[in-house]
């Protein structure tokens, strides 16, 4: 048996290796042709005892659309910290923008040559307008000190109808969905007459609709010149929307090649280095019903919905933006009072006045926005994890254990496999993903029910 399992992963091997030889050898456009506006030559960045970029070699050609996938933690924000001038590299390592060299960590050289990033939290100001957002950086770069309100106006607009959307320039930026907050944040990259735009998990908080409406006004913005770097997990919308991929692991590029014929499995096996076979596992669960929502209702938001969640069951709630899932959600959490209905733990009713009841009743909610909701950015990963719990690791006299806060911090970061994580690490040097996986950790210390 184990024979023919090793002579299996090596028939995997063979078929990998011929694949990755094929494509490479297509040609997708004739190379010494293209533009590159930006080239990457043995880039390699420490923190600290964290190799986080090794010997990378990259480039992006003019007018492509290249995406860039790897596991949480493989070095993908560091890349692209590097190529928008927010980090500086290694002695030794060269980065090429538009052109020039640069030793990196120069933000202005790289905004100069033309990149904008619009990053996973989109870095938008929520009480500001969706006209003064988009025209932010122009105002700011101005030399005239007050505001041309007439002029900021026409600019946003000028850009969303190059967009071909629509939007109130006098709404809040906070009143927004996720989806129309991600539009903003790119109607303020191209009001600055970008040339690339980094994208990093721009889908991770859009339904299909919306994923959609991105993916045509990304075409659309190609059409016109403009380079996309493209950063997600979802290797379905990789697959619908590269012209090239680069695959990331452990701070090194593995492959970059033409997406031509490229399927999902060919890429979870370079993202981990395994072969991954995906199997529906259906467990049987015990008849003891945990949660059970009755009728419940809240006036605008969901109406009469009702469920039950038996011990140990994963039960999923969808719908499109808009839809209630979050308000429903955040009412079970003692969050948003419904106005009828019932909730029911273990078949007894239950009357949250705040989310501190539900967290008694050891129900923990991760939130759909991490950055806002989730996470304390300038604390600590040992802060963020203990926050939950911290009247529980107090003694007597109502002083924090810290053995023991750095105990369970550790514990979590290991069982979770949190890459070049550290109790002591503020959660903002942490990646997206592994950020998610703080939250998580925060809630679980809990031993929730729910």
């Amino acid at each position: 048996m184990g024979e023919f399992w090793i002579l299996r992963q090596r028939l995997h091997f063979l078929e990998l290796r011929e694949w990755l030889r094929n494509t490479a050898s297509t040609p997708f456009c004739k190379k010494d042709d293209m533009e590159k506006i930006i080239e990457l030559k043995k880039v390699n960045k420490h923190y600290g005892g964290v190799h986080a970029l090794k010997d990378v070699d990259f480039s992006l050609n003019q007018g492509e659309i290249h995406c860039l996938i790897g596991q949480n933690g493989c070095g993908k924000s560091t890349m692209i910290k590097v190529i928008s001038g927010v980090i500086g590299v290694d002695p030794g390592s060269e980065v090429i923008l538009d052109g020039k060299k640069s030793t990196g960590g120069l933000a202005r050289q790289a905004m100069a040559a033309g990149g904008r990033v619009i990053y996973q939290d989109l870095s938008i100001f929520p009480n500001l307008t969706v006209a003064e957002n988009i025209a932010f950086d122009q105002h700011v770069d101005s030399a005239v000190k007050g505001v041309n309100w007439s002029r900021m106006y026409k600019k946003a607009q000028e850009v969303l109808d190059r967009m071909k959307i629509q939007l109130d320039l006098d709404v809040l930026v906070e009143e927004l969905s996720i989806a129309d907050r991600q539009l903003v944040a790119i109607a303020r990259a191209l009001a600055t007459n970008a040339k690339l735009l980094i994208m990093d998990e721009p889908t991770s908080s859009l339904t299909r609709k919306e994923v959609n409406v991105l993916f045509t006004i990304i075409k659309s913005l190609q059409a016109k010149g403009l380079t996309i770097l493209f950063v997600s997990h979802k290797l379905d919308e990789i697959i619908e929307i590269a012209e090239r991929i680069t695959v990331m692991r452990d701070g090194c590029i593995i492959s970059t090649f033409e997406n031509t014929d490229v399927k999902e499995e060919k890429l979870a096996q370079l993202i981990s280095g395994q072969q991954i076979t995906y199997q529906q596992k259906f467990t049987e669960h015990e008849e003891e019903t945990v949660l059970e929502v009755e009728r419940l209702s809240r006036a605008r938001q969901y109406e009469d919905v009702s469920f039950s969640v038996k011990k140990g069951e994963i039960v999923g709630i969808i719908g499109l933006l808009g839809a209630g899932r979050t308000e429903l959600a955040s009412s079970i959490f003692g969050m948003n009072p419904p106005d009828s209905g019932r909730i029911l733990l273990h078949g007894k009713e239950v009357k949250f006045k705040s989310n501190r009841d539900a967290i008694a009743s050891r129900i923990a909610y991760v939130p759909e926005d991490r950055l806002l909701q989730g996470l304390v950015l300038n604390q600590s990963v040992e802060n963020n994890t203990i926050i939950s719990i911290i009247q529980k690791l107090k003694n007597k006299i109502g002083i924090l254990d810290k053995k023991e806060c750095t105990s369970i911090t550790q514990n979590w970061i290991d069982e979770l496999h949190i890459k070049s994580a550290k109790p002591e690490i503020n959660a903002s040097a942490m990646s997206g993903g592994n950020q998610q996986k703080i939250v998580i950790s925060k809630w679980l210390s809990t031993e929730p029910e729910v």
